[in-house]
């Protein structure tokens, strides 16, 4: 996480404003609902090395999703122990791609002749977390970043940002106070914080129980292989508020356990929160 805060302002501003405002005493109060990697679908790499990790770890492969306009497959994992966050890995198929991108990608990950994920010593736990910040590849130069860019932003931002955590996210039921969506949402827009518009400020799932909102990703210094340096799109945070089962929605508020309410993810919300890093919300809100 310790990477992650550092390239996402919002967090820390979000989290001392909880504190002032009283919805939190304590940071460690926040429950993280998942977490969120990006891969691109290629020999070595994607969602069959990346998962690795996780399932070692005693997590669940759990429900196939398949984002066809994005060109995107996706799995999420449940964890062993319910304190720990749902992971979410989605890949890009890049044979999908026109063949200039597809050999613009190629060029870089060509060089990754075995799956890195084989390499790791998963009793060194140093090692594991220093992966997600390893450069696997080299930098792109601008040229080549743009190129995909104007045909795939996710394309760009994983050549560009590798494994950096994409986004986490924060259980909002799981507050003490102001545990309703729109009520957040309202506490976050006050504070200065920029929404994700994308199919409305709340996305919300066919079943009425899953409803996720983001911020929209703060642009980060980048500085690319030919020298060049700009600003691009980083990571972002994501809120979620799991309601009860319509079996459960009886149930006292206090009785009221994680295995009352709604698991999983929803394709329809998960296709628009990718869109916190587009450079259309960016812009939006700039």
């Amino acid at each position: 996480m310790n990477p992650y805060l550092q390239r996402v302002a919002d967090v820390k501003k979000i989290i001392s404003n909880m504190m002032t405002h009283g919805l939190i005493n304590h940071e460690n109060e926040i429950q993280n609902d998942h977490i969120a990697f990006r891969t691109l679908g290629y020999k070595n790499l994607g969602i069959k090395s990346l998962e690795k990790i996780f399932l070692y770890f005693g997590y669940s492969k759990k429900d196939f999703f398949d984002f066809e306009n994005k060109k995107l497959n996706a799995f999420w994992y449940s964890p062993p122990n319910e304190k720990y966050p749902r992971v979410f890995i989605s890949e890009l198929r890049i044979e999908e791609l026109s063949s200039s991108n597809y050999q613009i990608i190629q060029k870089y990950l060509s060089s990754v002749n075995r799956d890195p994920v084989e390499d790791l010593d998963f009793n060194n736990l140093n090692q594991i977390v220093s992966f997600f910040q390893k450069p696997l590849w080299e930098l792109p130069t601008y040229k080549d970043y743009k190129k995909l860019l104007n045909e795939s932003e996710y394309a760009a931002w994983v050549i560009y940002n590798r494994y950096y955590l994409n986004h986490y996210t924060m259980s909002i039921h799981m507050l003490n106070k102001k545990n309703n969506l729109e009520e957040f949402n309202f506490f976050l827009e006050r504070i200065g914080i920029n929404l994700n518009t994308s199919g409305g400020k709340i996305k919300e799932s066919k079943d009425g129980l899953l409803r996720q909102s983001s911020t929209v990703s703060k642009l980060i210094p980048a500085t690319f292989a030919c020298g060049i340096s700009k600003n691009i799109p980083g990571s972002y945070v994501e809120f979620a508020e799991r309601l009860p089962l319509l079996q459960f929605k009886n149930l006292p508020e206090s009785k009221i356990t994680s295995i009352h309410r709604r698991d999983g993810f929803e394709m329809g919300n998960a296709d628009k929160i990718f869109e916190s890093t587009y450079t259309s919300q960016i812009r939006e809100k700039n």
